[in-house]
């Protein structure tokens, strides 16, 4: 599995702590695919970590980054806003 680097956190303290509507007028091509192609992916497994009892890997490495879980519950709720598929 991949590690957190600081720019992948990064991104999801901006998600968590952000109006999703002012991230949408400011995201270029490349903050958009960044987005669905990995954040959305371990936001996704971290959700499913959460609601499934799966074992915790992205549980920890958020945590060990700084990331509380009502963050992680914000960054998701505003990716969704964003139209990320995190089901």
């Amino acid at each position: 599995m991949k590690d957190l680097s600081l720019e992948i956190i990064e991104f999801i303290k901006i998600l968590a702590n952000s109006d999703s509507t002012i991230l949408e007028k400011g995201m270029n091509s490349f903050i958009k695919n960044k987005l669905n192609l990995e954040i959305a992916t371990i936001l996704r497994d971290y959700y499913y970590e959460n609601t499934l009892n799966k074992p915790p890997y992205w549980i920890t490495k958020f945590e060990d980054a700084g990331i509380s879980e009502d963050e992680g519950k914000a960054a998701i709720a505003c990716a969704r806003r964003l139209g990320l598929d995190i089901s």
